[in-house]
């Protein structure tokens, strides 16, 4: 019986047409395709572009309300089996667009979830982005955030395709989310089986050690 295809969403938080953001993106996602390719599971990759939204997660700031637009895409989020969160390097900071998307979801909807974090920037200086701006932002939501985070600075997309480096660096994260995709709960994301529990059933089945 054919299996239905597992879902990877890029959210790019690039501002440019075309933006090295989307571009990270776009190879990051086909990594973990490929990945999962190999262990005989299908995929499908969808980009979101934040700037498309930005109007939109602005007034949901403000109001507290989502537009159905804004709605349908958080949605398109929040159910798939992976997530590729990526964008650009501002201040020495995750760019505002992405922080402020991540800040509209409800705090429990990334809850288990497999996650990839990439960013972009003009030095490589920047990439301690990924530990301290973004990494703590998705741990606070309790997503499963893979080990490698990927960072392109400009002089990684110099040459052909970006460079040996890059390539190694978006194949070895591409990997990792697969793995976390296949090892990762079909259902009940966000619930875990102690959590569901009543707390006087969990104090019940608390026994002394003998």
């Amino acid at each position: 019986m054919p299996t239905m295809a597992k879902s990877i969403v890029v959210v790019s938080g690039g501002l440019g047409v075309p933006s090295t953001s989307r571009m990270l993106g776009d190879r990051l996602g086909q990594a973990a395709r490929g990945a999962l390719a190999e262990r005989a599971i299908d995929a499908d990759v969808a980009v979101v572009e934040l700037r498309d939204y930005a109007a939109d997660i602005a007034n949901n700031m403000v109001t507290g309300y989502a537009s159905p637009r804004l709605a349908e895409m958080i949605t398109q989020v929040t159910s798939a089996d992976a997530v590729v969160v990526v964008g650009p390097v501002f201040t020495a900071s995750i760019s505002g667009l992405v922080k402020s998307f991540l800040d509209v979801l409800d705090p429990k909807a990334l809850e288990g979830m497999p996650v990839l974090l990439a960013a972009t920037g003009g030095s490589a200086r920047h990439s301690l982005v990924l530990d301290y701006a973004m990494r703590p932002v998705l741990a606070y939501l309790r997503a499963a955030v893979v080990p490698t985070g990927v960072f392109a600075s400009t002089e990684d997309w110099g040459g052909d395709t970006g460079g040996g480096a890059l390539a190694d660096r978006v194949e070895r994260a591409g990997r990792e989310l697969a793995l976390a995709v296949e090892g990762a709960a079909p259902a009940g994301r966000g619930t875990g089986a102690m959590e569901s529990l009543p707390f006087e059933q969990l104090l019940a089945n608390i026994r002394p050690s003998s």
